[in-house]
């Protein structure tokens, strides 16, 4: 592996970072939250004595998102945010390094196999909270989420964009922001991908979200958009 160069913040996304490479290359990543320690078999990288984790955009839909230069990065140091979908811990592992030991990330995930691999994530981690759950049933989980500055959605569902505003209803403060991975091929097979983008989108603004910016992932993602948008609580 090629020593390193340089590390400094991305110019654009506050607490995420840019790792030069000796070859030339260059590597996104996080700060890590915890030093040593491996999520999904990333690089670590030290450098002035910090240690940072490599943001594989092709692991990850929201380092994609970055390097195909969505608007903002609204994950903020400090923040209480609610992923639904957390799977096995790759991207929320860096959402975790990002809010910092002060904010909190609450990890919805269906399937009780891939939550036992994110429990381990989250045993090093103490403001990863793990909960085994189906995000189309909010109210099961209400008793252990608080109301969130921010929702991160990447769910393999028909009605993406339905279930999100159902979980902001519940959990989203009004000016919250949301950041949801529409998969087309997930909602439906048959119809083009900017038709389901169109059709979710549009569901989005019926329940009260303002569209920022939408992103599309590929290459990293093949029929993969990026939506930012911001929650306007109904009176």
């Amino acid at each position: 592996m090629s020593a390193v160069t340089k590390v400094y913040e991305h110019p654009k996304y506050k607490n995420v970072y840019v790792v030069e490479l000796e070859d030339g290359s260059a590597r996104l990543a996080t700060k890590n939250l915890v030093p040593g320690r491996r999520v999904y078999g990333e690089h670590l990288y030290k450098w002035e004595g910090v240690e940072y984790r490599e943001w594989n955009a092709y692991r990850s839909k929201l380092a994609a998102a970055l390097v195909k230069g969505l608007k903002e990065l609204p994950v903020k140091e400090g923040q209480r945010i609610l992923y639904l979908g957390a799977g096995s811990g790759t991207t929320i592992s860096h959402v975790s390094d990002i809010v910092g030991p002060n904010g909190r990330v609450y990890g919805v995930e269906f399937a009780p196999r891939v939550i036992r691999e994110l429990v381990v994530v989250a045993d090093e981690r103490p403001n990863l909270i793990p909960i085994l759950g189906d995000a189309r049933m909010p109210r099961k989980y209400r008793y252990i989420v608080e109301t969130v500055d921010g929702l991160y959605a990447d769910v393999a569902q028909p009605e993406q964009a339905s279930l999100v505003a159902d979980n902001a209803d519940m959990f989203l403060k009004d000016g919250g922001w949301l950041l949801l991975a529409i998969k087309a091929r997930s909602i439906d097979v048959t119809a083009e991908p900017s038709e389901v983008y169109k059709r979710e989108i549009e569901t989005l603004k019926a329940r009260g979200f303002e569209i920022v910016d939408v992103v599309h992932l590929e290459p990293f993602d093949r029929d993969h958009a990026m939506v930012y948008a911001i929650y306007h609580r109904k009176k």
